[in-house]
């Protein structure tokens, strides 16, 4: 029996998040009440206020959600350049299907930009991008010349913004494209040049098999 109910509560806090994702997604955190919620939720306020003291505390989890695409990155052996290509393209494929991730990062802009920022979302990031990058350099794969700190910076600020810019020019249909258009540019002046052709813009083989992505259009980008 205590099983059971335990079975109920998560289920019933799946829905409140669900429905939060869905309200928060839409409006944003201003304009999103908690009548929206257990709208979308199908819940009563009692349950809500059961497993979330408040709409902040919804809001927070939703924002902690988005780093689900980062959680395998400590188990893998040899993190890298690439590791990082295909993070971005994970980020871009679970902005386009998955509303937790949409409201996660909407809130992320909302709760950095405005009033009271709050920058751990970001430095979250770039503490992960950072902590591949590092081996990459150690390994030859990024110039040695470069602060990857400041790589690490400069990449969670350009994907923000590009896939703000895809939101609003095409609903993110063209996400993937862009996050291409990003590493196409980019290898060139953090890679040693024998070295970019070790690199997929379009994300790894595995990644893209992960994600249901085709193989790209666009020929990879070459030096010489």
């Amino acid at each position: 029996m205590a099983r059971a109910r335990q079975e109920r509560a998560e289920i019933t806090r799946h829905a409140i998040l669900d429905g939060a994702a869905i309200a928060f997604d839409a409006k944003g955190f201003h304009g999103t009440s908690l009548t929206d919620v257990v709208g979308h939720a199908g819940v009563t306020k009692g349950a809500l206020y059961f497993h979330f003291p408040s709409k902040e505390a919804l809001a927070r989890t939703l924002m902690d959600e988005q780093f689900q695409v980062s959680e395998n990155v400590p188990a893998i052996e040899e993190p890298g350049l690439q590791t990082v290509i295909d993070l971005t393209h994970q980020m871009a494929f679970g902005l386009r299907t998955n509303v937790r991730i949409r409201a996660g990062i909407r809130l992320v802009i909302e709760f950095g930009s405005f009033t009271d920022p709050d920058p751990t979302p970001y430095n979250t990031w770039i503490d992960t991008c950072h902590g591949c990058l590092t081996p990459a350099q150690e390994r030859g794969d990024v110039l040695p010349s470069l602060d990857v700190r400041d790589l690490a910076t400069m990449l969670a600020g350009s994907f923000t913004g590009i896939q703000v810019t895809s939101h609003v020019r095409t609903g993110r249909e063209d996400l993937h494209t862009r996050v291409i258009d990003l590493w196409n540019f980019l290898l060139p002046g953090i890679v040693p040049a024998h070295r970019i052709p070790d690199f997929d813009p379009a994300g790894s083989p595995e990644c893209r098999t992960e994600l249901g992505l085709p193989a790209p259009d666009s020929p990879r980008v070459t030096v010489g």
